[in-house]
């Protein structure tokens, strides 16, 4: 019969069956076998783990990869269609914490207000504000959620080829602003990594130049233009616009329209719109002749005091319920047009700072 263990006959040896047939080995042969045995299982061991990483490793990728791509091309996840949110400055016991900016400005519906002419102004406006000095207080998903927006915001400008100009000025205090807040990292400003805000700066500097190659071709329309109209049509329709520097935009098409915009009353009632009276007095000033230069007051004043903003659309909010919203809302008041207030870009932001 085989022997299994050591050969009492001859100690220190043992019986291995091999292909030749049983042969003695001694203690040091038998446990270098043992030791490569064990050895090569353990490899084996190893190999399969390794291996089982690795597809997990390239599974996960996958899958991120997968969701990232989702993400970048649809961007869905971070917009929100709600027309009207509940809004309130503490805890109450119907209702624990309260609304912050961010949280507005992710569930409401900003991604269709851009593609109304009557908010797009105002959503731009908004974005404006927020760049200036409310971006730090957003948070990760509500700022990622505010480059989708401008990015969408971007693309319609450059599809349309309008309001050109104030989105350059947007894109440009966004960047200043971006300069100073990645300049402070150390102190937790911005949320995400640095790098990713460096693309974003990037991307910006790109949409500027893209703004910048826009040529806008002359209508070919044989029709009646505004310098065929009578001098006082032409008039009625300056005295419609609410910026100088549309004035004089439209000034330097010709020097027709460049003598009609120097009239004195158009600039004394764009002072007189966008001003209050305390401020008209402490910026008088005078020509030669005595009379007041409205339009040099005009410039001089835009560049001491706010002017007056003028929406076609804009948000409104309810005293009553506490509810945010772009057009209505379930409002339980008896006279709910009494409980509406008009809230211009600055009043929606203040209405969080609290």
């Amino acid at each position: 019969m085989p022997f299994l263990g050591q050969d009492w006959r001859s100690p220190g040896q043992n019986w291995v069956k091999t292909e030749d047939g049983w042969k003695k080995t001694t203690l040091e042969e038998n446990n270098k076998v043992s030791m490569e045995s064990f050895c090569k299982v353990k490899e084996e061991e190893c190999f399969n783990k390794e291996n089982l990483l690795l597809s997990l490793g390239y599974e996960m990728s996958a899958k991120k990869r997968k969701k990232d791509l989702m993400n970048n091309n649809t961007k869905a996840p971070y917009f929100h269609r709600e027309k009207w949110i509940y809004v309130h400055k503490g805890s109450t016991k119907e209702r624990h914490g309260y609304c912050t900016l961010g949280e507005a400005f992710n569930r409401l519906d900003f991604c269709s207000a851009i593609k109304d002419t009557r908010r797009f102004n105002y959503v731009v406006r908004l974005l404006e504000l927020i760049a200036k000095s409310q971006l730090p207080s957003l948070s990760g998903v509500a700022q990622k959620n505010y480059m989708n927006i401008l990015e969408r915001v971007v693309q319609k400008v450059l599809d349309d080829q309008q309001n050109v100009r104030p989105i350059k000025e947007l894109l440009q205090t966004l960047y200043v602003s971006l300069c100073g807040l990645v300049q402070d990292m150390g102190k937790s400003v911005l949320v995400g990594n640095i790098n990713m805000w460096v693309h974003r700066m990037e991307n910006i500097l790109q949409w500027q130049q893209q703004l910048d190659n826009i040529q806008i071709n002359r209508p070919t329309c044989t029709g009646m233009t505004l310098t065929d109209l009578p001098a006082s049509l032409q008039l009625n329709i300056m005295h419609r616009l609410s910026d100088g520097r549309d004035l004089v935009s439209l000034g330097q098409v010709c020097p027709e329209l460049g003598a009609l915009t120097e009239d004195r009353l158009l600039w004394k009632k764009l002072c007189q719109y966008h001003f209050t009276d305390r401020q008209i007095r402490k910026r008088l000033m005078l020509s030669d002749k005595g009379h007041l230069e409205w339009k040099k007051m005009y410039f001089k004043l835009s560049r001491c005091y706010p002017q007056r903003e003028q929406y076609s659309d804009t948000l409104h909010f309810c005293t009553h319920c506490h509810i945010l919203f772009w057009k209505d809302h379930p409002c339980t008041a008896n006279n709910p047009e009494n409980c509406t207030m008009s809230l211009s870009p600055q009043d929606f932001i203040n209405l969080f700072n609290f």
